[in-house]
């Protein structure tokens, strides 16, 4: 009688345990940060030149701005890190418009800088899905990449 209940003890321990093991988090995309120079012109860059609405910042810290990305999704602009960051065009934050052309055409008349991704100026990558795609850099130098999924 005692093993049986010895067994039946370690049993429902170890049943717990796997429980415990097979938990999942269910993750969702929340925010991107990214570590700034100049606050106040990056922000200038989010707000006027991609559109963005600059949220309010929960953590009332100086040095931090928050914008919406829609859908509940941030971008968090933060100064106050002055460490140097190492960036290249893999690392961007990726946007759709169903608007992409009139996005395009915006660039053009404020003269801003894009290009494909093999870096010529001014050109538009169409993959092979027929998703246009474009890159530009922040103030900072972060690349963003703009392009046409919305539109499908």
């Amino acid at each position: 009688m005692r093993k049986i209940f010895l067994f039946i003890i370690v049993l429902s321990f170890t049943t717990s345990i796997q429980a415990q093991e097979n938990i999942s988090f269910n993750f969702s995309f929340n925010h991107v940060s990214l570590s700034v120079k100049d606050l106040d012109s990056t922000c200038d860059f989010y707000k006027n030149t991609l559109g963005l609405q600059e949220i309010t910042n929960r953590t009332k810290k100086e040095g931090i701005r928050w914008f919406s990305l829609g859908e509940g999704k941030e971008l968090h602009l933060i100064s106050t890190v002055k460490e140097s960051v190492t960036i290249n065009k893999a690392i961007h934050l990726g946007l759709t418009t169903p608007n992409f052309d009139s996005f395009v055409n915006k660039l053009d008349k404020l003269k801003l800088k894009y290009n494909d991704w093999e870096g010529n100026l001014n050109k538009i990558t169409v993959r092979a899905d027929g998703i246009k795609q474009i890159y530009l850099q922040d103030p900072n130098g972060y690349w963003i990449e703009v392009n046409s999924v919305a539109q499908k």
